[in-house]
């Protein structure tokens, strides 16, 4: 039996996310199908993460066991010609046996995405947030160090989310300013409770927008309390961008 390392890139807006749900089109879903349709076997497919529903990836990783010996440059070829052009393998490699898609990585790098400018896009509609008003980078970037490092991220937790503790190392955190309407917020961190970026992202926001100061941004931080946070930004303008091991 092998173990299968795929790295994906998909479209999130048609599906509801990646981890498997009853009677919904799913990411994983779709790719479990697609290979048990190959192999004729039932593939089990681990992600890195489980991104929402309207997330995109660039650099989605998951692995799966696989008795078949079809090799991997057919099965990437195979699996490309199956699935909805709206998702893509990118690579497929064989990994150690004790290699798992989530407990293995040592980080992931997501990257929001903001329009800023007065009218809407047509082409960028589902892969970003629009703002119509003026954001203050240089104060959403002030904001950056009070969230490096390994703090209780509760403040910024959905309330959903069912991980075991809020704790986590957030490695990095820039403000590109990649062209003169478009900001793309990274966030690097060994792992991420359910809705931190988007949270983040939308406190960030109303920090840019003069609605809360520096201090009250640090002060909604050390809160740990999700009501103090600002709005969560909306799926469509969130990227899983890799994972590292």
């Amino acid at each position: 039996m092998r173990n299968i390392r795929f790295t994906i890139e998909y479209d999130g807006t048609s599906y509801h996310g990646w981890q498997v749900q009853p009677g919904l089109r799913t990411i994983q879903g779709v790719i479990q199908e697609t290979i048990a349709q190959i192999t004729q076997e039932d593939a089990h497919l681990i992600g890195a993460g489980r991104t929402d529903a309207g997330v995109h990836a660039l650099g989605q990783v998951a692995n799966c066991r696989l008795e078949s010996r079809i090799d991997l440059e057919s099965l990437q070829r195979g699996l490309n010609s199956l699935t909805p052009p709206d998702i893509v393998i990118k690579e497929t490699e064989a990994v150690a046996v004790d290699f798992h898609a989530r407990f293995s990585a040592k980080s992931k790098t997501y990257e929001y995405i903001i329009l800023n400018q007065p009218y809407p896009s047509a082409i960028w509609r589902n892969y970003s947030w629009f703002i119509p008003y003026h954001l203050d980078l240089s104060a959403m970037r002030q904001c950056a160090p009070t969230l490096i490092g390994t703090h209780d991220f509760s403040s910024f937790r959905a309330s959903g989310d069912e991980s075991q503790h809020s704790t986590r190392n957030v490695i990095r955190l820039d403000i590109e300013s990649r062209t003169s309407n478009m900001m793309v917020v990274v966030i690097e961190a060994n792992a991420f409770l359910r809705e931190m970026v988007r949270v983040i992202v939308g406190t960030l926001v109303d920090v840019g927008r003069g609605k809360i100061s520096l201090a009250q941004f640090a002060d909604i931080f050390l809160a740990r309390d999700r009501q103090h946070a600002g709005m969560t930004a909306p799926a469509r303008g969130l990227f899983l961008r890799e994972v590292s091991y």
